[in-house]
């Protein structure tokens, strides 16, 4: 019985573990399978394979029963199921799938599939600089960062060359520029906007928000098999083009070509297995979403990329004698605090002019207003941006 064991370990065993398959844990699975690492991401979601698997990617609205709308018999659930469109509603959750206390509206968009969040991410992407970086430390508030833009500056540039960024290069010392392709161009009223702020103000910018998109596509994208952003505005659908980043349409396939990965979908990762001798961690323990049976993993390289919650619930479930409240939970504080990203911080008004203007096109981009307060120094009552 000792042999069966040892073989399923052995069959059971990798170089690394990749827990999660979206933004984060698609690059990882990508830099270890190109190092020669052979990989084996898990995902509690189901599979979604780039292209076939986006059924309404290119559909008109006349394609649609309601024309995209959703009735409010199937608006029953939470989160993403709740305030979804038909377009999308492939993604949410099933109703019964992880319900949560909902006091006041919250959405939330959770990403349970092969390629998680990629898929739908609002694909805004801007540097930071060490305005952002050395905010604790020049204010006096929360924990200094351990880096500053200089350590980051190589590996940002490292990724937008196989990401692919649309948007301008601005001179902005609070604002970086970055490696990017043409942008979206402004609107009238974009560029109108822009002229006046400048005017008025004068540390204040609109610019071209830089974005994941292919506007002019170079060899490494073209060997990831992606093609340029259509402007079809129909992103958080799935991309047949591979136009905007995503793990479906790059990493992945991109780690898939080295024979190093494997991936397995609907394997809800329960805990981290933790050997108390080595003293370090050596494998995970899966419930397989459909049969409901345990399994467990082995590797010497774990790469926890499960989201902002889930990755703290299993390392909270993680237990052992070494760590009785959660694998590096020794101060007690995994889990709490977190905080909601700001997924659109938009501004909205209307301006009596340009009338002999009109909008030709969509634009999957955005204008951006940079921080202009509190940057190069305390300005206000308040910290930070």
């Amino acid at each position: 019985m000792s042999n069966l064991n040892l073989k399923a370990k052995q069959q059971n065993s990798y170089d690394a573990i990749v827990i999660g398959s979206g933004a984060s844990g698609g690059w990882a699975a990508k830099e270890l399978c190109e190092k020669g690492l052979k990989t084996l991401v898990l995902e509690r979601g189901r599979m979604v394979r780039h292209i076939e698997d986006y059924p309404t990617a290119s559909k008109a609205p006349w394609e649609f029963e309601f024309r995209g709308t959703v009735p409010i018999e199937k608006r029953s659930g939470v989160g993403a199921a709740r305030w979804g469109r038909e377009e999308t509603m492939h993604w949410a959750l099933a109703e019964d799938e992880q319900p949560y206390i909902e006091e006041k509206p919250f959405r939330w968009f959770r990403g349970y599939h092969v390629g998680g969040k990629s898929l739908l991410w609002a694909r805004g992407t801007q540097r930071w600089s060490d305005y952002d970086l050395e905010g604790p430390a020049r204010d006096g508030y929360a924990v200094d960062w351990p880096i500053r833009y200089q350590d980051l500056e190589p590996w940002y540039s490292y990724v937008e060359k196989f990401v692919g960024f649309a948007g301008s290069r601005d001179g902005l010392p609070e604002l970086p520029d970055q490696i990017v392709q043409p942008g979206f161009e402004l609107s009238c009223i974009e560029k109108y906007y822009a002229e006046q702020l400048k005017s008025m103000y004068g540390n204040r910018h609109l610019i071209q928000g830089r974005c994941a998109h292919l506007t002019d596509p170079q060899e490494i994208h073209k060997q990831q098999g992606r093609n340029k952003c259509q402007h079809q505005n129909m992103c958080n659908r799935g991309c047949v083009y591979g136009g905007y980043f995503s793990a479906n349409a790059s990493t992945l396939p991109w780690a898939e070509k080295t024979g190093n990965l494997t991936v397995r979908p609907d394997a809800v990762v329960e805990s981290i297995l933790y050997d108390e001798e080595k003293g370090r961690a050596i494998g995970v323990r899966i419930i397989d979403r459909n049969t409901k049976e345990a399994m467990e993993f082995y590797s010497k390289i774990i790469f926890v990329n499960a989201s902002t919650i889930n990755s703290n619930a299993i390392l909270l479930n993680s237990k052992s004698s070494r760590f009785p409240n959660g694998l590096g939970n020794d101060n007690g504080l995994m889990g709490k605090f977190m905080a909601c990203h700001n997924y659109r911080g938009k501004g909205f008004a209307t301006f009596e002019g340009f009338q002999d203007k009109a909008t030709e096109g969509r634009h999957p981009g955005h204008a951006y207003v940079p921080r202009f307060r509190n940057v190069f120094k305390q300005d206000t009552d308040f910290l930070r941006g």
